[in-house]
C-alpha cells in the first residue's frame, strides 16, 4: 500500500460505515503514566472524543481493539457511546472479524487508525488505512493516509472530519 491521492481517499471515506481504532498511540500519545501502586494513567484529547461522538450521531460506528486492558479507557469508551470494544486483545484480527461481521460490513466499508506493528493486519485489510503522524515506520508504509496530527493529539478527530465531509455530513 501507499498513500493515496485526495480524490481516492475521499471516495473510500464516503463508503466508511465503521472506524476501527487502537488506543495506545492513537487515542493517547502512547505514553503510560504509572502510579506507585502500579495504576496506569492515560491522557486523551477531548476533540478526539467529539469526533467519535459525531461519527456515531451520523450512523458511522466506532470500534476499538487494543492489546492492553484498561478499565479507565473502557469507561471512557462506554461513556462516549461505543458498543464495540475489545481490550486486552493482542491478536486483533479475530476481534476485527467478529465486529465487522456483527455489523454486516465488508472490509471496504471499514477504516482503521493504527500506529504500530500489531495494527498491520487490520491496516492491510480495511478499505481506508490511516495512521497518526508519529506512527511506527511499518504502519506508515501501509497507510493510505497519514494524519498531520500525532497520536493522542487529534488524529481521530482529523479522521472523523474527513469521513463526515466525504459523506456530506460535515
Amino acid at each position: 500500500m501507499a498513500v493515496l491521492d485526495a480524490a481516492e481517499i475521499n471516495r473510500r471515506a464516503a463508503g466508511v460505515r465503521c472506524l476501527f481504532l487502537d488506543i495506545d498511540g492513537v487515542m493517547t500519545d502512547g505514553k503510560l503514566y504509572l502510579t506507585p501502586d502500579g495504576e496506569e494513567l492515560k491522557a486523551v484529547n477531548v476533540r478526539d472524543g467529539w469526533g467519535m461522538k459525531a461519527l456515531l450521531r451520523h450512523g458511522v460506528e466506532v470500534a476499538v481493539i487494543s492489546g492492553r486492558p484498561s478499565p479507565a479507557m473502557q469507561k471512557r469508551l462506554q461513556w462516549l457511546g461505543l458498543r464495540h470494544i475489545a481490550l486486552d486483545t493482542e491478536d486483533k484480527l479475530p476481534a476485527y472479524h467478529r465486529m465487522r461481521d456483527a455489523l454486516g460490513l465488508q472490509d471496504l466499508q471499514c477504516a482503521m487508525i493504527g500506529d504500530d506493528v500489531p495494527d498491520l493486519p487490520l491496516l492491510q485489510r480495511v478499505g481506508l488505512a490511516m495512521t497518526p503522524a508519529d506512527a511506527h515506520p511499518r504502519a506508515l508504509a501501509v497507510a493510505h493516509r497519514v494524519s498531520q496530527c500525532r497520536g493522542g493529539d487529534g488524529a481521530i478527530r482529523d479522521a472523523a472530519d474527513l469521513i463526515l465531509a466525504a459523506q456530506g455530513l460535515a
